[in-house]
């Protein structure tokens, strides 16, 4: 029997573990995939709004400058990168500038600090590349960027040092009410637990249907994008974003914290919950779009493109609330952009709202903090030394393209929460996220792994869990 029981391990998810994990409480979290950060968190624009764009008075915008305050003190207690580099909606027609006079004053509303609209000179001194055609954009200096693997991550395991089980490959595939608690049941066991919490984003109308009869839809909202090289990430200083239409901010370029550029996203409501496939006229609209606010884009420089879902409701809002036939139970969902950027607010709302119903204080042993992986990349030729001498592992180059070293490896196999797959390594590590994208690095990657986890040998090594195992039998059955 568990006090909480948290459905899904996104940003969301592991952000609401983590503030539950402050109180005396036995929880636990369900995912459905092999591991953290597997659906919406894993892939999106890892950008920190400042909080202009929604609305006034909804639970997005007030979410949004909260959790955006937070990140500072978040990252650093994490230890994760997290830079405060500034954002520009950009405006290319004098016609629309009153569109920018009202995003201004809906984001002084919404307590969103530092705004201001510059002019044309000011922004391309400010933004060399930016477009020719730009007449001004309004500047918010409290925008940043984020990796949302290693906020995920970093969440999930301070939420576990603290005390909070993690359950992988565990779908919910019913709910029911017996007595004074939930039943829920997964393919591996059932689990019992007098709070719910429901976090499972595109999935969130599923599960809240299950003991509803209060009926959601979540429709998933598809956004494709293109990954550049390091080579390109300096041609923008700043997220420029082009004024926003009512199927979102349309397609913005940004720098990202490890110095790629990230272009993207489209937006298009689709029916499949697992349809992450990018397409060719998705791409294309990328490419084209991009250049309306940025110029020269060094598109040669892609290395790879990717999909996410958003989990959009129609109303366009955050639900976060406890659902009125079904005691107990409070659902998350709705959250799609500016879901990252509030994530650290939502734990703080969902943990409040715990509090108050189970009484609990807060531990007295809480750990707020936690320490990320060693990254030999980051450090001085002498400490690197220092590093090596003590285990020789971290002197041997596995990924050349991030250099990232057999000893990261081997340490995110044995975290906490620990790396299964070549994508949770990768997660973890940037192994296979540079210019050849894991061209080179996959068979020694897999190699570790197989080596170091005794019960998956290298025909259990799998890309993302599931089915998605490397190898499917051998080429010289006699060997």
């Amino acid at each position: 029997m568990y006090d909480v029981i948290i459905i899904g391990a996104g940003v969301s998810g592991s952000a609401i573990a983590r503030e539950c994990s402050r109180f005396p409480l036995k929880i636990a979290v369900l995912e459905k995939c092999e591991d953290v950060c597997c659906g919406t968190s894993k892939a999106n624009s890892a950008i920190i709004h400042a909080g202009y764009d929604a609305k006034e008075g909804t639970l997005m915008a007030k979410l949004n400058v909260e959790g955006n305050l937070m990140m500072d003190e978040l990252a650093k207690d994490l230890d994760i990168p997290f830079r405060r580099i500034g954002s520009f909606v950009v405006c290319t027609d004098e016609e629309n500038r009153d569109q920018l006079t009202t995003l201004y004053n809906r984001g002084i509303t919404n307590g969103v600090p530092g705004l201001r609209i510059v002019e044309r000179d000011e922004l391309k001194e400010m933004e060399p590349n930016i477009s020719d055609e730009a007449v001004a954009a309004l500047y918010a200096p409290s925008a940043g960027i984020v990796c949302p693997f290693e906020l995920n991550l970093a969440m999930a395991e301070n939420a576990a040092e603290n005390g909070v089980e993690f359950y992988f490959d565990s779908p919910v595939e019913a709910i029911q009410k017996v007595d004074d608690h939930y039943e829920i049941q997964t393919p591996n066991q059932t689990f019992h637990s007098k709070y719910v919490v429901n976090a499972a984003g595109v999935y969130a109308d599923v599960i809240h249907n299950m003991v509803s009869a209060d009926k959601m839809e979540i429709i998933p909202r598809k956004g494709e994008y293109y990954l550049l090289d390091k080579s390109a990430g300096k041609h923008v200083s700043h997220t420029i974003f082009q004024l926003p239409t009512k199927m979102g901010k349309g397609v913005l370029v940004t720098p990202t914290v490890h110095g790629n550029m990230l272009v993207g996203p489209t937006s298009m409501d689709i029916d499949n919950k697992e349809g992450i496939n990018t397409t060719r006229k998705g791409l294309d609209e990328v490419a084209m779009k991009s250049s309306i606010a940025v110029k020269n884009l060094p598109m040669r420089d892609v290395i790879t493109s990717f999909a996410g879902l958003r989990a959009h409701h129609p109303n366009h809002e955050f639900i976060i609330e406890e659902v009125n036939d079904a005691p107990n139970f409070i659902d998350v969902a709705g959250i799609e952009s500016p879901g990252l950027s509030s994530c650290p607010a939502i734990g703080v709302m969902v943990a409040k709202m715990i509090q108050k119903k189970t009484n609990a204080h807060e531990k007295t042993d809480f750990k707020k903090t936690r320490k990320g992986l060693i990254k030999p990349s980051q450090m001085s030729m002498e400490e690197r030394n220092e590093l090596i001498q003590k285990d020789p592992r971290y002197g041997t180059i596995i990924c050349r393209c991030e250099m990232v070293t057999e000893g990261e490896i081997v340490e995110a196999v044995h975290r906490i929460i620990p790396a299964r797959s070549l994508d949770g390594i990768k997660r973890r590590t940037r192994a296979g996220m540079g210019r050849c994208q894991a061209g080179f690095c996959s068979p020694r990657v897999m190699e570790i792994l197989s080596h170091e986890v005794p019960d998956i040998d290298m025909y259990k090594v799998s890309k993302s869990g599931g089915h998605s195992n490397f190898i499917v039998g051998n080429d010289k059955e006699d060997l």
